[in-house]
């Protein structure tokens, strides 16, 4: 496994790769990797012949300084993890090699971004598509992979290849849970213990709230979720909605989509935790 800082070395790594007609599977993440990411690392490996993952806390997706300056960096740890997972070549740039200057780019995907996450992180989505966006024109790979516990960035990341017309196919990879059912994500570790017993409550009431579904309405079903989560003092819900999982759009009956996805945020303490769920 080779772990390269330059995308001019990488460019010529996978330059030479592609002489030799490999085909090429790619796992952008920011690092703190756990069993979610490496879920994908795997998926990746056994699809290609290839496996590039980058490791890149990016600051354009950041709209809050303190997220930004607390978000765990893990870069010895995350290498000890990917070299037995097959992973061949670590991308690990610093922030002045991806932006040597600053990227002033704006993306328009509509509905897509502008709602949930998009409405209450101003500029994260744009950011998102910066970084992934300037990732794949430096690895140029035939398959990237995403896990689904992001649901909208993936949509945002299809919009944007699509927009771009990058010639890439975008692999949506099934959550990873804790046997708790808590989703595994990289803030789990700022959960104090109470607070990490807590957690998988979000988990518990989405499962749940799909008994209800579709005898009970959609609004009935969002009131269930937010009220049962918000009962737990350590718990507050910033939003959950049931959109339409192809377009982003918050349905009002069971019969406006064929795919209907809860999609949820919830701070525990001061650790914002996200989730969703397919109805």
């Amino acid at each position: 496994m080779k772990i390269v800082n330059s995308i001019k070395e990488l460019k010529s790594y996978l330059a030479e790769e592609k002489r030799n007609n490999k085909q090429i599977g790619f796992v952008p993440t920011m690092g703190a990797l756990h069993n979610g990411h490496l879920s994908l690392v795997e998926r990746c490996v056994k699809e290609n012949d290839v496996c590039v993952v980058s490791v890149f806390v990016n600051p354009t997706q950041f709209n809050d300084k303190h997220d930004l300056e607390t978000y765990p960096r893990t870069l010895d740890q995350d290498c000890a993890l990917l070299e037995p997972a097959g992973c061949d070549y670590v991308f690990a740039p610093s922030a002045e090699e991806m932006y040597p200057e600053p990227d002033t780019r704006t993306f328009d995907f509509g509905t897509v971004s502008a709602v949930m996450e998009g409405a209450r992180r101003p500029g994260h989505f744009n950011g998102v598509a910066q970084i992934v966006s300037k990732l794949f024109y430096v690895v140029e790979p035939d398959n990237a992979y995403f896990g689904e516990k992001d649901f909208q960035q993936i949509a945002v990341i299809r919009a944007m290849v699509k927009q771009l017309d990058i010639p890439v196919k975008i692999n949506a990879c099934p959550i990873l849970r804790e046997a708790d059912g808590l989703a595994l994500s990289s803030r789990n570790v700022r959960l104090t213990p109470e607070q990490r017993q807590k957690a998988p409550l979000i988990a518990r009431t989405l499962k749940e709230s799909t008994n209800f579904a579709p005898e009970k309405s959609v609004q009935e079903v969002i009131d269930y979720v937010i009220n049962t989560i918000n009962a737990d003092p350590v718990m507050r819900v910033e939003y959950y909605e049931i959109v339409d999982g192809y377009t982003m759009e918050s349905i009002r009956n069971w019969s406006d989509t064929t795919y209907p996805v809860g999609c949820i945020t919830v701070y525990c303490g001061e650790v914002r935790l996200i989730d969703n769920i397919k109805y």
